[in-house]
């Protein structure tokens, strides 16, 4: 297999787009996984390199497994398997079915896809997993299951790093930690909030370099390091806050004065 090939799972979001076209544009082979295909058709025909699109029914177990396995054969295997699949939710009522939608999509769904593209390296004996996952899984949050998620996702791409070194395959796991990009936004700060491009550069560059974990963009590294040292009486009394509200927030209490 001399053309390089990577297969995106999850290719729908603004992330994964910008990832699938500066790879394209290195000259690799794509397969587009999304579970509304149709919104990819005319994105994939514009990438400058062959651009296959297939559908994904990521709540199906065994949907997920058939739709890998034909992807692959229709490859003829893959240099890489890029996972960007997740959902998010924060409702401070704690409903159960947007905790059980996370669950199902975030753990169950990241298991199976990870499982299966593992199992495939494995037969053709070398290739790299990576993973788009967040520096949310360090801590317990407010969006409870999504945090606890993403807990699971990266011990679950340590454990298949564990297992490939076992094997002694030349199988590389990649777990891109990006930050909590939708804080930044709702906050509006544009200094942790880098443009897209710029997050799928700093993508690329890590798988390229077969980096087992990564932090992108690499200043939310600090982060990381910051949450995991807080104590947890400082953690929990944390509180996110777009701009406009602690503005409005100061004028309350300057009119109460």
């Amino acid at each position: 297999m001399t053309q390089a090939t990577a297969i995106i799972v999850g290719a729908s979001s603004l992330l994964s787009r910008e990832i699938a076209k500066q790879l394209a544009e290195d000259g690799v082979e794509l397969a587009l996984l999304a579970q509304d295909p149709q919104s990819l058709t005319e994105f994939s025909q514009s990438l400058p390199t062959k651009a296959q699109v297939f559908p994904l029914q990521i709540d199906d177990p065994q949907a997920v497994i058939a739709s890998l396995n034909a992807v692959w054969q229709s490859l003829g295997g893959a240099h890489l398997v890029l996972v960007n699949t997740g959902l998010t939710h924060y409702d401070p009522e704690l409903p159960w079915q947007p905790e059980q939608d996370i669950i199902t999509v975030n753990v169950q769904g990241f298991s199976v896809i990870c499982n299966t593209a593992f199992r495939l390296f494995r037969e053709q004996g070398y290739g790299q997993l990576a993973a788009i996952n967040s520096i949310a899984g360090l801590r317990g949050g407010p969006s409870v299951a999504y945090h606890a998620s993403k807990a699971y996702a990266q011990n679950y791409l340590e454990g298949l790093s564990m297992h490939a070194q076992r094997l002694k395959l030349p199988i590389t796991i990649t777990d891109i930690q990006l930050g909590m990009l939708d804080k930044a936004a709702m906050q509006q700060n544009r200094l942790w909030l880098s443009p897209p491009n710029v997050v799928a550069s700093q993508v690329i560059k890590a798988m390229k370099a077969g980096k087992r974990k990564a932090y992108v963009t690499k200043r939310w590294r600090l982060v990381a390091w910051l949450t995991k040292g807080l104590p947890e009486f400082v953690y929990n009394t944390r509180h996110w806050k777009t701009k406009e509200q602690k503005k409005a927030e100061r004028a309350a209490k300057k009119a109460s004065k």
